[in-house]
């Protein structure tokens, strides 16, 4: 079964924050952008715009754009050319730069947090939100990733197969951005029988068939259903609910089984889980000894991605930039109309940046998916990707401040499933 798109809402690239409506003073480097200059390639040529920018620490800059100088009618947010934008962007040097990039979770994948917290709790110099998650499709793990999570080295959720999804790859050992779709494969094989099972997913509840719901036992359902690998960063326990688990050790090897689902894992210890007919085909793969996870993840060429320590990935929507040129897609609906958005990319000389750009306000309008490519593409970024937007765009300093004006009500910051973030030292 393919995993349902949860409901998504809406990092790396040079930042741009609006002193009209930030908090945060930006001292160093004003300069004034005159009507008619060179700016952000957003709304009428004669706009006038303003940047400041900051060193935050060696090599890390701040910088915030402020393009319009009136509030925007509301009824006029989605069409009006005058704007205003505010525009925050973060600019890393690896060449300069004393630390690393990395993503984070928090305690764990399920949960969500805010922005601040995971930037503050991180210990970073600065940071964004990152993936699209579950939200509230679903309330129990509403951190859940829609798509592609690696955590050092880890694949803690599948990329999807929607090539729609835009996946960003970070190596924090080399401060190394790479954006991209990736694909992969999983399954688990018996050492002793060498019986193979496929995987459907890595952390995702598995999803009852509906025929076999009230069955008492799943063994008995005839339709298909999932199977699932668990870890122990998934949250506090495993989803509980009709099917079969399997706890392995640290070594693979069966520790218990159960004909129900739900339980807690211990450092080292993963389960399976499955749903409908595949109970029975998880439990001939499990009857003798030890078991073998076999996940592969590759690039769009087919080249392996190798799985190793220091290597994070986050998951975004639409490319914006490849080599340069804008490659956004048209499309039509609310997710192409003006929204906040947070960008990642990088610059043709190697340079990481995480943007900002504020929307759905009078003092700043956002961004269509459109609009948002030229931002991209203006900032330098040759290679960049969206990632969530609308209420979960937020940028975030050391001591938790928000950099930005988030669209909730009077500013509210929304818990996200993850960050992308800037720790000092090696």
């Amino acid at each position: 079964m393919t995993r349902s798109p949860r409901a998504v809402r809406g990092a790396l690239a040079t930042v741009v924050v609006a002193a009209a409506t930030i908090g945060v003073a930006l001292p160093l480097h004003a300069t004034a952008a005159t009507a008619g200059g060179t700016g952000l390639p957003l709304g009428d040529p004669d706009l006038a715009e303003t940047r400041s920018s900051q060193e935050l620490a060696r090599g890390v800059t701040l910088t915030r754009i402020v393009r319009g100088t009136e509030p925007a009618p509301a009824d006029q947010i989605n069409t009006t050319t005058r704007g205003p934008w505010v525009v925050s962007v973060l600019t890393i040097d690896p060449r300069k730069a004393d630390g690393h990039l990395k993503a984070t979770y928090g305690p764990d994948l399920a949960r969500v947090e805010k922005t601040s917290d995971l930037v503050r709790s991180a210990g970073a110099v600065a940071g964004v939100n990152a993936s699209f998650f579950t939200f509230t499709a679903d309330p129990l793990y509403p951190g859940d990733p829609v798509g592609l999570g690696i955590s050092d080295g880890k694949l803690l959720s599948e990329p999807l197969t929607d090539p729609a999804e835009a996946n960003l790859l970070i190596d924090a050992k080399s401060n190394k951005v790479v954006a991209g779709h990736l694909q992969w494969s999983g399954e688990v094989r018996n050492r002793a029988t060498h019986a193979r099972l496929p995987l459907e997913f890595v952390n995702h509840p598995p999803v009852v068939p509906a025929d076999c719901a009230s069955l008492p036992d799943q063994t008995t359902c005839t339709s298909p259903g999932d199977v699932v690998l668990f870890t122990p960063e998934f949250a506090a326990a495993t989803p509980a609910g009709a099917g079969v688990e399997v706890v392995l050790d640290r070594r693979g090897c069966v520790l218990s089984t159960a004909t129900t689902r739900g339980t807690s894992l211990k450092a080292g210890q993963t389960s399976l889980q499955a749903t409908g007919q595949d109970t029975v085909a998880l439990l001939n793969v499990a009857s003798h000894g030890c078991l073998d996870s076999d996940l592969k993840v590759s690039n769009e060429d087919g080249d392996k991605v190798p799985l190793r320590s220091g290597l994070y990935g986050v998951t975004g929507r639409y490319r914006l930039t490849a080599n340069g040129e804008i490659v956004v897609p048209d499309g039509t609906g609310s997710f192409f109309d003006r929204n906040p958005r947070t960008i990642a990319g990088t610059t043709r000389d190697g340079k990481i940046v995480l943007a900002a750009l504020d929307g759905r306000q009078t003092t700043s309008v956002g961004t269509t998916m459109d609009e948002t490519a030229a931002v991209a593409q203006s900032l330098g970024l040759r290679n960049s990707i969206n990632l969530d937007g609308g209420g979960s765009t937020a940028m975030a300093l050391q001591d938790g401040t928000l950099v930005n004006h988030p669209s909730g009500t009077n500013g509210a910051e929304r818990a996200v499933g993850d960050a992308i973030v800037f720790v000092p030292g090696h």
